[in-house]
């Protein structure tokens, strides 16, 4: 009975593990990642820190989108969403968030920049 038992857990804990993986379209990169899959192809690259933050410097051809505007998901809806969008924020936790969302409004391939802006400075200067 104790050996079916934990067996049964294991099977569920592993059968939800697995579903969430495949219900998420979204794809953690490092900067070396990041970069290569940005110059590679036409991609939607999003900042999706402030104007002000962007203002003061940016991966080149990144669009700003503003995580915190009223307007954030109208913005989002106006991009393709058969086609890989690029996210980064300063640090990666803004991205994240606005992943999920990304995620939850129909995005097929989303990815985020681990550690940022501030990681991507760091590597690329």
């Amino acid at each position: 009975m104790k050996k079916s038992f934990i067996i049964l857990v294991t099977l569920i804990s592993f059968l939800s593990c697995n579903t969430s993986q495949e219900t998420s379209n979204v794809t953690q990169l490092n900067v070396v990642d990041y970069k290569e899959a940005i110059t590679k192809e036409s991609v939607q690259l999003i900042d999706v820190r402030t104007l002000k933050e962007f203002d003061q410097g940016h991966i080149p051809k990144a669009k700003s989108i503003d995580y915190f505007s009223s307007t954030f998901k109208a913005d989002l809806n106006t991009l393709d969403k058969t086609k890989p969008i690029y996210l980064y924020c300063k640090s990666g936790k803004r991205s994240t968030k606005a992943s999920k969302i990304c995620d939850e409004l129909g995005f097929k391939k989303i990815y985020n920049l681990t550690g940022g802006y501030l990681a991507w400075s760091k590597e690329n200067n």
